[in-house]
């Protein structure tokens, strides 16, 4: 039965609310109310805009806001569909947020979020400029080229829970591609593993991966990254893409939708339109794709420099980068001393930084080189936003906007954007 919409709204862990679920949230929930119509906001997971659901909350600290999840649909959405997965739905594996909506509409719930981060961060009104989100080829399912699946101290393999450590035990995960959706076996004993991993490209051969836990030293509060090691299968996978083949280390950065590195290179080269003889600033490089795209553009009366933090990534682009002589990737961490440091101003910048952004430091730094204008690949809107903001108080324009549904399924969705400083017209 539902609460009385006179209770009290503090401490509703455990309880039962019936609501009216609104518009989507960044992260996979949709937004209620409760008591409605303007109470504190809930956010459901396993609903949709516009149905009345029954919700357990799930978490509730105090504050504005407490989390739930809909465990009995009262009154169902045109878009909500079976989920293709049995391990999909409220207390199952956490790793997918939108299994019960048609592809369709995740798209569109995506662009909803999107334009709700534009206009609440950065206050910007990006409906002219996104035109919803693309779909890649494919379909929703079979699409990960590498999963890596949960591993506990029983050994035990299966995946997390939403925002817990407790293991589902699944015997296959329909997003994986062939050798990826079915868990491989840890290591016998475990010794220490607490993840194992697969990981393939366009050739069948699947690398399996050991995940440990990194060292003690801790940085701003996060957990080290995990020390990974090749269990089975090659040390390095083979990539084609952009009409090349690359070389990746098997626990190294690869964009893991098959279609994805070739829709990103193309929309950012529409978005900064690199020309013949220029000089191109590629910041968080990885092994070398969106470098290679560019050095292709600018010809080898061009320059495109790359800059990477992971050694490994470097040596892998040394070698994928070998027959482009305008293009090298060097190793170095990207921050606004670097960026200050350089001798030549670039006439582009591109960057692809992790899901945390640039942030304010590096973008000021970037902008003060001059550039005519700048390419960004991001795979979290809201720090797109927030650097997009920081740009805007240095007069630059969102010039370009677009969206990739590049992990059907979940709540992520990649962008491209263009920037332009004051008086251009465009990115060309």
């Amino acid at each position: 039965m539902a609460e009385s919409s006179s209770a009290d709204a503090a401490g509703l862990s455990g309880r039962t609310l019936e609501v009216t679920v609104g518009g989507p949230a960044h992260g996979g929930s949709c937004v209620a109310r409760y008591p409605e119509p303007d109470g504190r906001a809930v956010f459901v997971r396993h609903a949709l805009p516009g149905e009345r659901v029954r919700a357990v909350v799930t978490s509730d600290r105090g504050g504005a806001y407490c989390f739930a999840d809909a465990v009995e649909v009262l009154e169902a959405s045109p878009d909500r569909v079976e989920p293709p997965c049995p391990y999909a739905g409220p207390g199952r594996c956490g790793g997918c947020d939108w299994q019960h909506a048609t592809p369709a509409a995740q798209r569109e719930l995506k662009a909803a979020v999107i334009r709700d981060q534009f206009a609440r961060i950065a206050r910007q009104d990006v409906s002219t400029l996104l035109h919803g989100v693309e779909e890649l080829p494919g379909g929703p399912l079979g699409w990960r080229t590498r999963n890596l699946y949960a591993v506990g101290r029983d050994g035990r393999v299966g995946l997390r829970k939403h925002a817990s450590h407790e293991i589902v035990t699944v015997e296959h995960c329909p997003l994986g591609v062939p050798g990826v959706a079915d868990p491989p076996e840890p290591p016998v004993p475990p010794r220490g593993v607490t993840g194992i991993e697969a990981a393939r490209g366009t050739l069948p051969d699947v690398a399996v991966l050991a995940h440990r836990a990194g060292g003690n030293r801790q940085r701003r509060g996060r957990r080290p990254p995990d020390r990974v090691e090749v269990v089975t299968g090659p040390r390095r996978l083979h990539h084609h893409a952009l009409g090349r083949d690359f070389r990746v280390a098997a626990g190294g950065f690869w964009q893991v939708h098959p279609a994805a590195v070739e829709a990103f290179a193309a929309a950012l080269l529409a978005a900064v339109r690199p020309a013949a003889g220029e000089r191109v600033l590629d910041l968080y490089a990885g092994a070398g794709a969106l470098t290679a795209a560019l050095a292709a553009a600018v010809g080898e009366s061009g320059a495109v420099i790359g800059v990477e933090s992971s050694r490994t990534a470097v040596a892998d682009a040394a070698a994928n980068l070998a027959d482009l002589p305008q293009a090298r990737v060097r190793h170095g961490r990207v921050t606004a001393d670097a960026l200050t440091d350089l001798a030549v101003g670039p006439d582009v910048v591109v960057l692809d930084p992790p899901r945390t952004g640039a942030g304010r430091d590096v973008m000021t730094a970037l902008i003060g080189l001059g550039p005519r204008a700048i390419g960004y690949v991001a795979c979290d809107p809201a720090a797109l936003a927030r650097d997009v903001a920081v740009a805007a108080e240095h007069g630059w324009r969102l010039a370009s906007l677009r969206a990739f549904d590049a992990f059907p399924m979940t709540h992520h969705v990649e962008c491209v954007a263009g920037l332009v400083p004051p008086g251009a017209v465009s990115a060309g």
